[in-house]
């Protein structure tokens, strides 16, 4: 994989035109290794990387199609002037900060050993499909467990991988079913999130305090350079830091890299749960999809917790779109793709 990091984030693709021709997808298992690259025509665009120690399944890193490393590199290939805030903000991942009391959010390896029964990890124990084609198709099986690997959740995901010569779409699927009585108490962290780049953040020069649930603080420090160049707006016209707390079908976060625009929009799906999704997207690069943070995000006027039964399932479906062009993507285009998504079929993936 890191060969494979090396050459993508050390080569800059010129865009010829604005063609849309999609390109194929190939699935690459690298040997040995708990990896799997996902090629768009002869790029790589992101790789899933499953190993326990990272306590969740991501993807990671993620690139746009000229090469531009789309996702903060630490804490695996931390970049020069990366933030290091959250280390467990990593790639594109799916989890919660508060299911029967266990934070599989925070989760990360920087957590000491004699608090590691509050958290909880997710293990990923088999890849069910694998497939090439001009839609790629890559599905697994995980566990959510305790520190004592005790299985609260089953989750069967299914990825579907497509792309341009600019543009990637991941449409995510996921299924989590409950092997015991479970409740998702209404929290902030969660729950489809990402760390984008540091050029996409928004610029701030203030030092930012944030708590998680168990009083932890984290600093985020200031910007005290030029690089943040980042912004959102949503499907509601909430723009930069008054989306964070907001509803809407999707949010885009878009900036400038390597001379281009950079357009990353998450699009949420009207049978999930709560549709349209609450926005946890902070100026410092977390941009999250949160269903179930209702209480943090009406500052207590209503809440979200979600009751599973043993046997239950819930299903959160998710398409995250990935553009790059001397333009970023405009709210038309956007609520095209979001009317087409909302259209889709969804298969039911677990048998």
């Amino acid at each position: 994989m890191k060969k494979v990091f090396l050459w993508a984030i050390g080569s800059c693709f010129v865009s010829a035109g604005f063609a849309q021709k999609k390109e194929t997808v190939k699935l690459v298992q690298e040997k040995d290794k708990n990896t799997i690259n996902v090629m768009i025509g002869s790029k790589l665009f992101t790789s899933f990387i499953y190993p326990d120690t990272l306590a969740k399944p991501v993807l990671y890193p993620i690139f746009s199609g000229n090469g531009a490393m789309l996702t903060r590199g630490y804490p695996i290939y931390t970049l020069p002037g990366d933030p290091t805030d959250h280390p467990h903000h990593l790639g594109l991942w799916l989890n919660f900060e508060n299911v029967n009391g266990l934070d599989f959010w925070n989760n990360s390896f920087a957590i000491p050993d004699n608090k590691k029964s509050m958290y909880g990890s997710i293990k990923t124990d088999r890849i069910i499909k694998k497939e090439d084609g001009a839609k790629g198709v890559l599905a697994y099986h995980a566990n959510w467990v305790d520190s004592k690997n005790n299985v609260l959740l089953e989750e069967t995901t299914q990825y579907e991988f497509s792309g341009t010569e600019n543009q990637r779409i991941v449409d995510r699927i996921t299924v989590l079913t409950a092997n015991t009585d479970v409740l998702f108490t209404d929290a902030k962290d969660g729950l489809l999130g990402l760390r984008v780049a540091h050029e996409l953040q928004i610029s701030a020069k203030e030092d930012k305090l944030f708590k998680d649930d168990k009083g932890n603080v984290t600093v985020v420090k200031g910007n005290t350079d030029a690089v943040a160049t980042g912004n959102y707006i949503t499907s509601a016209g909430k723009e930069g830091d008054s989306a964070w707390s907001t509803r809407a079908h999707w949010c885009k976060m878009f900036g400038k890299m390597k001379n281009d625009s950079i357009s990353i929009a998450i699009i949420d799906h009207p049978s999930n749960i709560n549709y349209p999704t609450f926005w946890h997207a902070r100026g410092y690069g977390l941009f999250a999809a949160n269903p179930l943070g209702e209480k943090i995000f009406t500052k207590g006027k209503s809440a979200k917790n979600l009751q599973l039964k043993k046997g239950e399932r819930v299903r959160f479906v998710y398409r995250v779109v990935f553009d790059q062009g001397p333009v970023t993507l405009s709210a038309g285009r956007l609520n095209q793709l979001a009317d087409e998504f909302a259209k889709s079929k969804i298969k039911d993936i677990v048998k």
